[in-house]
């Protein structure tokens, strides 16, 4: 069975479809043999998850659960509650007794987990054949690598079993597998998500990621997932930071240097001649920085830190490790505690380098990976080959940073070629942003499934921490959540509080000339000749009132709007000398229904 992107379930439920009976016929269309399932769903386990939503919904109401009756798949070294996590490593297998906080968090949205997923044991590595589980081919030839480690979160999201996965990814193991089999991988800051609940790889390295058809999907579910929690120590709050350019106008750093397989190479050319055009500069700069940091991951006492991770099977029953993941673990024992300080040392060194890069960019875009290899070359060279595989995502969670990878082009064979686009901490909102725009360029369909990607959808708000007192303001147009001014909300550290109506005595217009459009909210005397209008509502800090005050262009304002239960909130209304070359759209009921029908 195929439906697609969050869209598509979203519309099936809205036809009339009940969730019983769509997700048990999506549980009973997955094969056990398939090997991109470690675990799927007993009929009780999908019963007991309907149960679950059935009593979200009665509590909250549809409209407030935005993965209402939405199937995902979870990596198997994550847990869910039931469910065995194994890590790819039977020996280390336990029934999970509490959710991961990130899946908890999905299902508190509505989400049902249909299956674990199979990966590289422990998370260690970038092809997906290193399971006692079975090699996950790649959906497009299962001649070639899936890559992993996350493979078969991919696998199982490029052929349409389910929306989206979550992956994790320490070293490239989200965006490599993304890239092989052509749908979209947002490897988050690390802190982002919480971490409580996964088996670690590197502690202090891994992220949480998702695996989806389209940009807006994984944006969405991103959302949904990160946030502080308690129980993980290194997780962290987002900070209010200010979005950055349009595509137009960025500065894009790509590798000066580059050992990417002639048909890569090719494809990547071309790619970056689009590129030139649609921004202000693509950049050649050295990475030869970038390179260190990334050899310190698996060349340095950081695979120390992977050993912790898989210490009681390492330790006790090292024979029950796969011996290519033995032999990654065994490099930490020529490092001590001295030469783990020394590469801390030289890491703080190499950050300050890197730092220096945004100095002269905006963003970083590298090929995923630089070739895709065949399963008989990795089984051939497990080592070498999987290790090339990490030369563009090795470098970037040693650094703190963000990345999203996205597909760009077939190759003259057919098979998908990636890009990633690499940014500072906490800058998620612009790379989906951007990354959005490249993805409608592309136009390509998703992994195996052969829908095109909702490269137009809206992306969601990214929660920001309000600080201190907050003021209740009505957005009626271009600040509504998936809109172009949206963004100036989130830098203030706004929080979206509910969708609602006006008070039935308002008008609206579309007004003439504005950059980006907007409408113009306005009272009129005869309530007779009003009707209610939709807005939403956002707690605005009141620290950062005055700075969002101040871009309020005329002839728009603030002042004060009655919504339909009688509250009075600040709201935008509009100057009267504007509204008389305007069109009165009230009939609309809306600015998105307006904008919708156009």
């Amino acid at each position: 069975m195929l439906i697609g992107t969050l869209d598509d379930w979203k519309h099936a439920y809205t036809l009339g479809a009940l969730p019983a009976q769509l997700l048990e016929q999506q549980r009973l269309a997955l094969q056990s043999e398939d090997t991109a399932w470690i675990s799927i769903a007993s009929a009780e386990q999908l019963h007991a998850q309907i149960q679950a939503l059935e009593a979200l919904e009665a509590q909250h109401g549809r409209a407030q659960l935005p993965l209402f009756g939405v199937p995902f798949a979870v990596k198997d070294n994550i847990d869910v509650a039931g469910f065995h996590t194994t890590a790819a490593c039977p020996a280390f297998a336990y029934v999970a007794q509490a959710d991961a906080t990130a899946v908890q968090r999905l299902k508190n949205a509505g989400a049902i987990v249909l299956g674990k997923t199979n990966l590289d044991q422990f998370a260690t590595g970038l092809v997906g054949t290193r399971s006692p589980y079975g090699v996950v081919p790649n959906t497009l030839d299962a001649r070639l690598v899936s890559g992993g480690s996350s493979s078969g979160s991919a696998s199982v999201v490029a052929r349409g079993l389910v929306p989206f996965a979550l992956s994790t990814d320490t070293a490239g193991s989200g965006r490599v597998p993304a890239a092989f089999n052509q749908i979209v991988g947002l490897k988050p800051t690390p802190g982002a998500m919480p971490s409580t609940g996964l088996v670690p790889a590197c502690r202090t390295l891994d992220c949480i990621g998702v695996l989806a058809l389209n940009v807006a999907d994984s944006a969405t579910v991103a959302t949904l997932m990160e946030g502080v929690d308690a129980a993980d120590s290194y997780s962290l709050h987002r900070p209010a930071i200010a979005p950055h350019k349009p595509l137009a106008q960025l500065r894009v750093g790509v590798p000066q240097a580059r050992q990417l397989s002639d048909a890569y190479e090719s494809a990547f050319g071309s790619f970056l001649a689009g590129l030139q055009r649609q921004t202000a500069a693509v950049c050649p700069i050295a990475f030869d920085t970038l390179q260190e940091v990334a050899n310190l991951l698996y060349y340095g006492p950081w695979v120390a830190e992977r050993a912790v991770g898989a210490r009681r099977i390492y330790e006790d029953q090292p024979e029950a490790l796969l011996p290519v993941i033995r032999q990654v673990l065994d490099v930490h024992q020529r490092f001590n505690a001295a030469d783990t300080f020394a590469a801390q040392y030289r890491l703080q060194d190499l950050q300050q380098q890197a730092e220096a890069i945004w100095e002269n960019v905006d963003v970083l875009c590298v090929p995923s990976a630089p070739r895709h290899p065949s399963i008989a070359e990795v089984q051939a060279d497990p080592i070498a080959v999987n290790s090339e595989m990490g030369t563009y995502t090795n470098f970037v969670n040693l650094l703190g940073w963000s990345a999203i990878a996205i597909p760009a082009s077939l190759l003259p064979s057919g098979l998908p070629f990636g890009i990633t686009l690499i940014a500072p901490a906490w800058r998620e909102p612009d790379l989906v942003r951007w990354a959005q725009q490249l993805e409608a360029q592309a136009n390509l369909c998703a992994g195996a499934t052969g829908l095109r990607s909702s490269a137009t959808a809206p992306l969601p708000a990214w929660r920001v921490p309000t600080q201190g007192e907050t003021l209740a303001l009505a957005v009626v147009g271009a600040h509504l959540r998936g809109m172009p001014l949206n963004h100036e909300l989130q830098a203030c550290g706004a929080r979206f509080r509910e969708a609602t109506q006006t008070a039935p005595h308002y008008r609206l217009y579309a007004l003439q000339g504005t950059v980006p459009a907007k409408p113009g909210l306005a009272q009129v005397s005869d309530a007779a000749q009003g009707v209610a209008i939709a807005v939403e509502v956002w707690d605005v800090p009141l620290a950062h009132w005055g700075r969002f005050m101040a871009g309020v262009p005329a002839p728009l304002g603030i002042g004060t709007v009655r919504l339909q239960d009688g509250r009075s909130v600040k709201g935008f209304i509009c100057e009267g000398f504007a509204l008389a070359q305007a069109q009165d759209i009230s009939e609309f009921g809306g600015w998105r229904a307006y904008c919708k029908a156009q």
